[in-house]
């Protein structure tokens, strides 16, 4: 799909606060409510939008640990990267998860409560998960950026 101005705008919008109506979304981006909507579901059509969340509050949550964990396994079979991303899947911890280049296969972020949380994860979920071979965490002391808006084009 081919983006215009109007749509980098209502992206934009959306991105900021994707819970506003459709005609306070076509007051901000200058549009009659009707051709807004039009536009909004081409995007959605397209696969631009992707989906709708709320971001809940990892703190208010009680989810005060950030980890990143470099994950290397025994081989880099298909079988045993596709089994890995498998059963990784299933963990709500696991935030986000990366297939990486360089020393380590895999790159995870996991949102816990603590250490014991931490601990409990690493040894009753991630070490039984096949073909694992090495695992190493690094805390997140202090969270400098978080964002969500992918930048878009000018």
């Amino acid at each position: 799909m081919k983006l215009d101005a109007v749509d980098l705008r209502i992206l934009a919008e959306l991105q900021h606060d994707g819970s506003l109506s459709n005609v306070e979304l076509a007051r901000r981006v200058h549009l009659s409510p009707s051709p807004c909507l039009a536009r909004v579901k081409a995007l959605e059509a397209s696969g631009v939008i992707d989906r709708y969340v709320a971001l809940a509050s990892a703190k208010a949550l009680g989810l005060g640990l950030n980890v990143f964990i470099s994950i290397s396994l025994k081989t880099q079979s298909k079988e045993a990267l596709a089994l890995f991303e498998h059963r990784i899947a299933l963990h709500d911890e696991v935030m986000e998860c990366y297939l990486m280049t360089g020393d380590s296969d895999y790159l995870i972020r996991v949102a816990v409560a603590d250490m014991a949380a931490l601990e409990k994860f690493i040894v009753e979920q991630l070490t039984p998960i096949p073909g694992i071979e090495k695992i190493r965490s690094s805390f997140a002391l202090k969270q400098v950026r978080y964002k969500t808006a992918l930048p878009l084009p000018q």
